[in-house]
């Protein structure tokens, strides 16, 4: 017997990440595609990529983090390396660094709850980053990569 159908039927698939093309950062070496926004600046998640060798800055999440390595490896800062198929959770308040490392570049799943706050070497805040202000990057650079891509944009949430 097959069960009643609900009034409404949400998409199984809502993004098509191998299609999206890799978003460079004013850090050489690291890309990202953003796949999803959470409403109200929330968060977002993403794809991110970076090559061997390249460092994750000191920075401080007002929420918690979520981060699966597909491929490659990373050295956090407390010493732990972390290899594919390993999961990281960072708690609301964390601050930290780390660095991509070995021979194959780094890709990792990321669920960000709230800001990012980069900070230098006494602490200062130099940057933050929000879905709001990725959004609107995100955006420019797929309107930039043509009209193909910019239909690739995640709907703006309610």
């Amino acid at each position: 017997m097959t069960p009643p159908a609900p009034a409404a039927f949400l998409p199984a698939c809502v993004g098509r990440p191998a299609e999206l093309p890799w978003m460079p950062s004013a850090s050489p070496g690291k890309a990202a595609k953003l796949l999803h926004f959470l409403p109200g600046d929330a968060g977002f998640v993403e794809l991110l990529r970076m090559a061997p060798g390249v460092r994750m800055p000191l920075h401080r999440h007002a929420g918690e983090v979520h981060a699966w390595n597909l491929a490659g490896s990373r050295v956090l800062c407390t010493g732990e390396t972390i290899g594919p198929g390993e999961y990281v959770y960072e708690p609301p308040g964390n601050t930290d660094w780390w660095q991509a490392v070995g021979d194959e570049p780094l890709v990792v799943f990321v669920v960000v709850m709230g800001e990012v706050a980069f900070l230098g070497e006494d602490g200062e805040v130099l940057s933050r980053v929000s879905a709001a202000t990725l959004r609107r990057e995100w955006e420019a650079f797929l309107l930039q990569q043509g009209e193909a891509a910019a239909a690739l944009s995640p709907a703006a949430p309610d």
